[in-house]
Parts: structure tokens; sequence; C-alpha cells
């Protein structure tokens, strides 16, 4: 499979390359910098340089050709109102508009837990949670693509477990690494298609709960 990875450079991006790449994936990293490139040409990626402030119809070019979309990319809610916008709203529909231009239909995105609650928003990260809303929301009504929405928990960075538990009644933790590592499973298990899955730290294995 041909997977492009916007924001393969974050936390969670890397683990998603790293694990394809593993599985014998061909695939494409999206960058914003160039000197970013070494490091995922070493690993085994095709490192491009990926700008989620160009129009969709410029990313699309970089899009063409790949089976598959995985928005991984985020502001983090740390660099202003502005750049929450321009990245995790604006940027992820762009995206979202340039896979269909492409030709793209499989798009999976990490979102965040509680983005559909208000009432559970962080105080200090509701900018962020505002796009999260109104970006799965895109996704889910404005385009026609096969996507998944994953809505991971708290996020740490602790060795991963393997193990979740998918749509908890409660939020929680999970790890950086499992959330990759369900991201990744997601990405050839076609009843996860037209799906948004809540994630957090569990006791079930992720390859059976993927397939749930």
């Amino acid at each position: 499979m041909k997977v492009f990875v916007i924001g393969a450079h974050g936390q969670i991006g890397k683990k998603i390359v790293s694990k394809l790449v593993a599985q014998g994936d061909q695939v494409y990293a999206g960058i914003r910098q160039a000197d970013q490139a070494e490091a995922f040409e070493d690993a085994g990626a095709q490192p491009v340089q990926f700008n989620l402030l160009a129009q969709p119809d410029e990313q699309a070019l970089a899009l063409k050709g790949m089976d598959a979309v995985v928005f991984a990319a985020g502001s983090g809610g740390q660099t202003g109102y502005d750049m929450t916008l321009m990245i995790d709203l604006d940027g992820a529909v762009k995206s979202m508009q340039a896979a269909e231009i492409a030709g793209v239909k499989r798009y999976v995105i990490i979102s965040a837990e509680f983005t559909t609650d208000r009432e559970k928003w962080p105080k200090a990260l509701r900018p962020y949670y505002v796009a999260k809303f109104y970006a799965d929301e895109w996704l889910k009504t404005r385009t026609q693509l096969d996507y998944t929405i994953l809505q991971p928990g708290s996020l740490v960075n602790d060795a991963g477990t393997g193990r979740v538990t998918v749509n908890p009644a409660a939020g929680g933790a999970i790890t950086r690494d499992d959330v990759a590592t369900f991201a990744v499973q997601t990405l050839k298990t076609a009843t996860t298609i037209g799906q948004t899955i809540a994630l957090i730290n569990g006791e079930t294995p992720i390859a059976e709960a993927v397939q749930q």
C-alpha cells in the first residue's frame, strides 16, 4: 500500500511511518522542512515537502497515486489561535479536498477525545478542540472519502501496551505508540470505514479491537 503521512515529523507521525515501513508499505513522509528529510530516508520512507498552508490543488500533486492518506499533523494548541485554525482546521480540510482532487479514497485522521462534547473540552485547549470538531464534521459531511476518525484520549509517551479500550464510557490516557499501531491497522480494515473511534489504553489487543 502507498501511504502518505501528513505530519510525519510529529510524535505520532514518526511512529506511524516507522510501523508502515516495518510491514512493507511504500511510505511517503510529508514534512515541513527540508532538513527533516534525511531521517526519513534512513528509515526507509520517501520524504516529501508538504505545506498545509498551500491550496488543495497544490497539495494534491503530492497525493497523486496514493492508496491512503493519514493526517497526523497538528499545532498541538501551542502556537496560538491563528495557527490552530490554519493547521488543525483549515489545513486538515484542505488535505481532505486535496485527497479528493488526487483521487485518493482512504483517509484516516488523528483527532481528539470528546470533540463532540463541548462540556468536556479542556479550557486551555478550546481553540484546538473547536478546530478538531469542525474538521471532523467536514470530513463526515462534506467529503466522499472512505474516512476513519480516531479520537485518542490524553496522549503519553510510555511504551506501547498493544491493548486498548474502544469507545470507552469515560476518558483516559493512551500511549502515542498505541495510537500509531491502531491507525496503521485501521488503514487495511474495511469495517473501520465511516467510523469515529475513541481510544484509550485498556485490555483488548489492538488487532482484535480494530476488527470490532
